[in-house]
């Protein structure tokens, strides 16, 4: 009985075994195919520019692209101001140009303006009392 109290014990380790290393092993292959993803997204955005379009750079300057190099975009941040990056510094399209994109535009609800509280008493109210502000007592 004893040899098969240790048979079965032995087979349990070595399963407890093959999943310490085979956790780390899925892990890390899991973290291989994540990032080879996010490559092929980025190339496709980066093949994908044109001039004209809205992008982000991946430091967050929202600007439209004017001229495409093959290693250099030029952004026109503002009107007349031009920006050179390295075609790798373009992160994707603007936040602004995705979502108006993706979403079709609502309009917001209309306020009413409040109207400003006045001084003056109502008609038939007696004016209300203010405190003495300037420091004098009587």
């Amino acid at each position: 009985m004893s040899s098969l109290a240790t048979a079965a014990a032995s087979s349990g380790a070595g399963l407890g075994n093959l999943l310490i290393f085979a956790l780390p092993i899925l892990l890390i292959a899991f973290m291989f195919m994540t990032q080879r993803r996010r490559q092929r997204e980025v190339q496709a955005v980066q093949s994908g520019l044109k001039v004209g379009d809205e992008v982000t750079t991946t430091s967050g300057l929202l600007g439209r692209i004017s001229a495409i190099d093959d290693a250099v975009v030029t952004l026109e941040v503002s009107p007349g101001v031009l920006v050179r990056f390295d075609r790798r510094a373009i992160g994707g399209p603007a936040p602004a140009a995705a979502t108006a994109s993706s979403q079709p535009a609502t309009e917001a609800p209309t306020e009413t303006p409040t109207p400003a509280p006045t001084d003056t008493p109502a008609e038939g109210t007696a004016p209300a009392e203010r405190p003495d502000t300037t420091g004098e007592r009587d």
